[in-house]
């Protein structure tokens, strides 16, 4: 049997599909995607027509965890940046605070 993923005269272009795991998805692999699923969509028959709205809804959820990955790193940032903060102030007021004790006994 053949393998038409290493086809490299396949007409949909399957020839740049890469089973290397250090690979991602950028935003041109999604793009594509995005076009395929939406050219199944629109065949006539039935189960290419249910393969091309599946890869569409995949892309949509894709980007979802994208715009929730960009979050959750904004929300580490500003947590990061909220404890140095504290811990320079923390610093800053750690001299004075060793004073207190040793004039007030």
């Amino acid at each position: 049997m053949e393998n038409l993923v290493d086809n490299e005269n396949s007409d949909i272009g399957c020839d740049r599909v890469s089973a290397e795991r250090h690979e991602r998805l950028d935003e041109a692999k999604v793009e594509t995607l995005r076009v395929w699923g939406e050219g199944l969509a629109l065949d006539p028959r039935d189960e290419v027509r249910a393969s091309g709205r599946a890869i569409t809804l995949l892309v949509e959820e894709i980007e979802h965890l994208n715009v929730d990955l960009w979050n959750a790193r904004v929300a580490i940032a500003d947590a990061v940046i909220q404890a140095r903060a504290l811990s320079e102030n923390a610093k800053q007021s750690a001299p004075l605070s060793g004073l207190i004790p040793r004039f007030g006994a």
